[in-house]
């Protein structure tokens, strides 16, 4: 999967089981991606990552900004060319203590509105509300935290994927 808007490129691929595998190979999808994306040679584009801090696609035009997400069966990254950009991906579920989770991570006004939702349509709900605020705190390069009533701007894209999977686009 590959969508382009904005000077954001989203990449999706199928990742292999296991998580250090998932991450080697989305990483190396990225680099070829980029390299088609911007009509370079792949050995012009890098992917550089440091503990705690956001990762970052060396190019020879300058830094473009780098998001990645993974969940059971597909990751995804964002290229930013003209800044941060941040991206989550989440497989719908039904979560026993959903309340206490959009309460304690999303918010009160978030729990509110799931609390008021069709019990049928809570789990995707919560599922875009929880990508949306990961993928925000990945774009100003804040680590998920409890809610403390401030959201970071940015623009937001909910990103059209297969069920049962969703996903948004911050930059």
């Amino acid at each position: 999967m590959l969508l382009s808007r904005d000077s954001v490129l989203v990449i999706g691929i199928v990742p292999p089981p296991s998580r250090t595998e998932a991450r080697a190979h989305l990483r190396q999808a990225v680099r070829e991606a980029a390299a088609q994306w911007q009509n370079l040679d792949i050995e012009a584009v890098s992917v550089e990552s440091t503990p705690g801090a956001p990762p970052r696609m060396l190019l020879p035009a300058g830094v473009a900004g780098l998001s990645f997400s993974h969940d059971e069966g597909l990751s995804l990254a964002a290229i930013g060319l003209h800044g941060a950009v941040g991206i989550d991906v989440m497989r719908v579920q039904d979560i026993a203590d959903w309340f206490n989770l959009a309460r304690d991570y999303l918010g009160p006004r978030v729990a509110a509105e799931l609390a008021d939702c069709p019990a049928d349509q809570r789990p995707r709900r919560l599922a875009q509300a929880w990508t949306a605020r990961e993928a925000a705190l990945k774009c100003a390069g804040l680590a998920l935290a409890e809610w403390n009533g401030a959201a970071p701007a940015c623009r937001l894209k909910t990103l059209a994927l297969p069920a049962p999977y969703v996903a948004t686009l911050a930059y």
